[in-house]
């Protein structure tokens, strides 16, 4: 159980000050999910920046740059992986086309071992189940829809997937897991479930928002860094063949 997180400020509204507190107090709301490690991504001058620690997020110190519009967060309770080695955590990056992208995971794959076998996939020193997804995508060299249902029904368990690229699109695919975005007028936050939002919009002093974006399990959301958004969808996989692999380590 972990849990994602993050903002889009789609019409740069928020100062620098408001959005590094909007992390912060969101973040640590996301710690009743997982207090192993936390992350963020964002892009800055034309690079991803990738900026995690294995620590409780109250005990993190962000420190988003100006200009940064799009940010995506990661809170970890560990299944696989020893968050203790920072290449175990969230996010994680992958590469097409040359280009950068950051990967984060809520949820648990059961048949990850089995992927890199008979997709033929490259031997990592990652132990983290959810990092088969960031290499299926890698094979696919590219990141749309369709690389994302490939992804998405080729792996088996529990999962909400968020990708950042490197144009500040946001990538949600929804499987299992809860997932949560508010939309207010000029920008997105989202986490794992409305009772962390509540939580964070409560100690924010935030109003409720202007609407609440709905998806579902197959569904497969873009958000563009000037807020649009576009569906896809996948088709669920169900098989229970690998729950025996769900232990913490």
């Amino acid at each position: 159980m972990c849990s994602v997180f993050g903002l889009i400020d789609y019409k740069n509204k928020l100062s620098v000050k408001q959005k590094n507190k909007i992390i912060s107090v969101l973040s640590k709301e996301c710690e009743v999910r997982g207090t192993d490690a936390t992350g963020i991504a964002y892009n800055y001058n034309n690079q991803l920046k990738i900026y995690k620690r294995p620590l409780p997020a109250h005990k993190m110190r962000f420190n988003i740059p100006n200009k940064v519009s799009v940010i995506m967060g990661h809170t970890r309770m560990t299944t696989q992986g020893n968050s203790k080695f920072n290449y175990n955590n969230h996010p994680f990056t992958g590469t097409v086309q040359d280009n950068n992208f950051a990967f984060a995971h809520n949820g648990v794959l059961f048949n990850d071992i089995e992927l890199r076998f008979t997709e033929n996939l490259p031997k990592t020193n990652i132990k983290t189940d959810s990092y088969i997804a960031v290499q299926l995508l890698e094979k696919c060299n590219t990141l749309d829809f369709n690389s994302l249902r490939y992804m998405s029904e080729s792996v088996e368990g529990s999962f909400v997937f968020t990708i950042l690229d490197k144009q500040d699109n946001i990538w949600f695919v929804h499987g299992n897991n809860p997932l949560t975005i508010y939309q207010y007028n000029g920008f997105y936050i989202y986490a794992s479930t409305s009772e962390i939002l509540q939580a964070t919009i409560k100690k924010l002093g935030i109003s409720k928002p202007n609407n609440v974006i709905t998806s579902i399990e197959g569904d497969i959301l873009k958000i563009n860094r000037l807020g649009k958004i576009t569906y896809g969808k996948f088709t669920p996989q169900h098989s229970i063949s690998h729950m025996w692999r769900y232990v913490k380590v």
